[in-house]
């Protein structure tokens, strides 16, 4: 019997998983896709040359330095829900990517290292989830390593996240002594294998033995289990039990414990996650300048734009818009516009394994599409049958580095240009254009964005720029609800101003104190660090 669009779009489940660098957020994706049934080997991340080869990190500087710098997709079926995957990128020179990257899920993973806990990024992503509401399922990862104790990692979730924890399992020790987790609620145990055979990795399901029986003797030490014992049972009195409404509601997260390496506690996550994490939520728009939600049983088929990619196919110079689906039921060769009335046909929309990829004949709220186009789309576009609706768009954050880019042949100046604005449309950096004289200033979060540009630009357009020291430091966009007033500081500052890549008025400065001393000579105009993409 074939389901309605509406109870397509209810089986969907779209989350991002966020961590602090080497949290092992890339191996338990890769696992996560294995226990789906999505891969059958996981890419030995931790490996050497070419066995280090995952799924989700598919670009070269990804692949050579072993981290991921670029957000990804991946869509798999699993236990009757599908699943849409979101690898995000754990270096914080590129948590801009992230931020965008979250616009478009509706549940999030967290992953802490047993033995460090909650790090500066995982702070950082856990505001972003907590500014769009998002509910949070976490996962404390290396328990085969030496680890902190598993009530101090509960209480530091609730002291620094403000976040009451629901424990799903309970770990019997760490490091060399760790023998599994107990299900805490129904009191079987699951053994832990330091090389679990590939059939059960595959299949996602973990061997199961009572506690209360024998056997359970053989899979720890009677010190290991006394232990076991008398945490659970404190962990079972003294800590909240899993509430699916706080969760929701981002006032609770449930806690599974395990080893991506290792694959243990992978299944449970994923199961996890199958349970508790919501279908596709309502997304605020404004048709025709009034507030509405789109919801995924809405008839009209309308997404927004949360992220561009260009070049994932080297050899046919593709541009991919990954569209977020809101609300209808999509089907290959619709037509659709943007709020600005540009009609874009969609004939060859896409489906998402990593780098992998195959036509979408049809697709549903929750799901994440690629358009390909060339240039028509932008971050931050809305596309719907109407076009008379616009998703709130998605901010830019001012830049902490500036430099000027200069490519070694001159006569390249104009594909340096094309290239860097390219670039910028993505979102890997941003681009920069002084009012006077032809430089282009290239801003970025951090300087691993500059040396993903610079390879980048080497690797697909063929060319060998310099990023030199700008004359600026500081980028700020300004505004004025008077255009003349605006338009006669634009003329007064022609040496310290530009625009960005959408022509948006910036100032340049060398330092902040100069931002300062000008915002207070023009208390009529606003210096902004950040400013939302249109839509």
């Amino acid at each position: 019997m074939s389901m309605t669009f509406a109870e397509e779009a209810a089986r969907r489940r779209t989350f991002a998983i966020i961590s602090h660098p080497d949290a092992g957020k890339t191996t338990l994706t890769e696992h996560l896709l294995l226990a789906g049934g999505a891969i059958r080997l996981a890419g030995q991340v931790a490996a050497r040359g070419e066995r280090r080869r995952t799924q989700s990190d598919w670009m070269k500087i990804e692949r050579d330095r072993g981290i991921s710098v670029s957000a990804s997709v991946m869509t798999f079926e699993h236990a009757g829900l599908m699943f849409n995957l979101l690898d995000t990128p754990g270096h914080e020179d590129f948590s801009e990517d992230t931020y965008r990257t979250l616009t478009a899920a509706d549940s999030a993973v967290m992953v802490l290292d047993a033995a460090k806990g909650i790090e500066p990024q995982t702070l950082k992503l856990f505001e972003v989830c907590r500014m769009r509401d998002i509910p949070i399922i976490t996962f404390i990862n290396k328990m085969d390593r030496e680890a902190d104790d598993p009530f101090a990692l509960l209480d530091e979730i609730q002291d620094k996240l403000q976040l009451d924890t629901a424990p799903l399992y309970w770990p019997a020790a760490s490091g060399n002594r760790f023998a599994g987790m107990l299900d805490l609620r129904n009191e079987d145990f699951l053994p832990f294998e330091k090389a679990p055979a590939a059939d059960k990795m595959e299949a996602g399901d973990q061997e199961r033995i009572a506690l209360s029986g024998n056997s359970v003797a053989a899979a720890m030490d009677e010190e290991v289990l006394e232990e076991l014992r008398e945490n659970a049972e404190l962990a079972a009195e003294a800590l909240p039990k899993m509430d699916t409404k706080a969760y929701l509601e981002g006032h609770m997260t449930p806690v599974v414990f395990g080893s991506a390496l290792r694959h243990f506690g992978v299944g449970e996550l994923l199961q996890a996650l199958a349970e508790f994490a919501p279908e596709p939520r309502p997304q605020s728009a404004e048709r025709k300048g009034e507030q509405v939600e789109l919801k995924s049983a809405d008839k009209e088929v309308a997404g927004f734009v949360f992220k561009i990619q260009a070049n994932m196919d080297p050899n046919h110079r593709d541009r991919i818009a990954f569209l977020r689906l809101c609300s209808g039921p999509f089907k290959r060769g619709i037509r659709m516009k943007t709020s600005e009335g540009k009609q874009i046909n969609i004939h060859n929309p896409l489906m998402f394994m990593a780098q992998d990829r195959e036509i979408a004949e049809n697709a549903y709220a929750g799901d994440v599409i690629g358009v390909p186009n060339h240039g028509q789309l932008r971050v931050g576009d809305t596309l719907s049958e109407s076009g008379e609706l616009s998703v709130g768009g998605i901010p830019n954050f001012a830049p902490e580095i500036l430099r000027r880019a200069r490519v070694s042949d001159p006569m390249k100046t104009k594909h340096l240009k094309k290239a860097l604005e390219s670039l910028a449309e993505e979102g890997v950096t941003q681009l920069f254009r002084p009012a006077i004289g032809s430089d282009m200033i290239v801003g970025a979060v951090g300087a691993l964005q500059i040396d993903v540009m610079a390879e980048r630009v080497a690797a697909e357009y063929g060319l060998d720029v310099v990023f030199e020291a700008a004359p600026y430091n500081v980028a700020r966009w300004i505004a004025c609800d008077d255009a003349k007033t605006l338009g006669a500081f634009l003329d007064k500052n022609k040496s310290a101003t530009g625009t960005d890549l959408d022509g948006a008025p910036v100032y340049l400065a060398k330092n902040a104190w100069d931002v300062g001393y000008v915002q207070e000579k023009n208390p009529d105009i606003r210096f902004t660090a950040t400013r939302e993409r249109a839509v």
